[in-house]
């Protein structure tokens, strides 16, 4: 991999006796979703921080945006943005003065901050609302404000820290298309979340944060295939094809009431191809097959199944 996004080797961190980064390496490419997953505790928020500058790690190197945190600190700011878990959004000022003041603290001229602004506001379907008072805002509406406000000074990494938690299905599944569109456009997003579908939904690689150490990484189906329990399913019509592959597959378990089998598999296309040619090769064609594989939720439970600590107090910054 070559010019990462973000490459961290080492990184920790403690408060007090409390070790709650033990050593993490990263490499995000740029232009893709990294989902960092971890039980309350496990140091989601803190990772995020120290990559955006707004803590010192205690050990280890990284590079953002090709700077390094400690040598470049402000060059890694012009080139990031950080939506907190909680809103940065002032509720007494309304979206489109939210937006102009984010653009003054970017410096930007007058003129270019109101086109940046109206595009923004525009691009997240704010315009109609742009007059009323942050406050009066939904919860979606609100955190897509605060989205359109990181994105005033034209960030190449974003870091979202949580940034569906509170929302209801439909606009978390918005949140969602705008971090697609986001990346479609060459922005690289760090997102920690709490909920799984959203990793799996989104993310192009997920890590996994248990005791301070990276527990598992990989795509979102690589690290299903690390849990036991994934299975391919063949049902039957015809008895006797039934008892037939029952003899021709090796370790099936069968199910006389449902005339169907179960096949232990990883889910993967060659394990899958192993099973059709064992059908094949016996003259044997299945009525209906069916592929389990574990989801999230077991990788997570799996991987984390001893409790953790409360993590730091959060941070909002920008």
């Amino acid at each position: 991999m070559t010019n990462p996004a973000i490459a961290a080797n080492g990184l920790r961190k403690s408060y007090g006796e409390k070790t709650v980064l033990d050593g993490i390496d990263l490499r995000i490419p740029a232009g893709s979703v990294f989902a960092l997953l971890g039980p309350n505790g496990a140091g989601k928020t803190t990772t995020v921080q120290i990559l955006s500058t707004l803590i010192t790690a205690d050990g280890g190197q990284a590079r953002v945006a090709g700077h390094d945190l400690t040598a470049a600190p402000q060059a890694v700011r012009a080139a990031i943005g950080v939506t907190g878990q909680f809103s940065a959004v002032d509720g007494l000022i309304t979206g489109e003065e939210n937006m102009l003041l984010m653009a003054d603290l970017h410096h930007l001229p007058r003129r270019e901050g109101r086109r940046v602004t109206a595009e923004l506001l525009e691009r997240f379907d704010l315009t109609d609302a742009a007059k009323k008072p942050a406050s009066t805002y939904s919860g979606g509406m609100k955190r897509r404000l605060d989205i359109a406000m990181t994105l005033v000074g034209d960030p190449r990494i974003i870091f979202l820290d949580e940034p569906t938690t509170g929302l209801d299905p439909r606009s978390r599944h918005t949140m969602w298309r705008i971090i697609r569109e986001l990346v479609t456009g060459g922005v690289t997003v760090f997102l920690t979340t709490q909920y799984l579908e959203e990793a799996d939904q989104l993310a192009d690689r997920i890590a996994v944060l248990h005791n301070g150490r990276i527990a598992a990484e990989g795509t979102a189906d690589e690290l299903k295939r690390l849990v036991p329990g994934g299975h391919v399913r063949l049902r039957f019509t015809d008895p006797a094809a039934y008892r037939a592959a029952a003899t021709a597959l090796p370790g099936a378990t069968p199910d006389d009431e449902t005339l169907a089998l179960q096949i232990p598999s990883d889910g993967s296309q060659r394990n899958l191809r192993s099973v059709l040619d064992h059908l094949d090769t016996a003259g044997i064609e299945a009525d209906e097959l069916t592929v389990h594989t574990p989801d999230l939720d077991d990788v997570f439970f799996a991987l984390t199944a001893t409790a953790a600590v409360p993590d730091q107090p959060k941070e909002n910054a920008r």
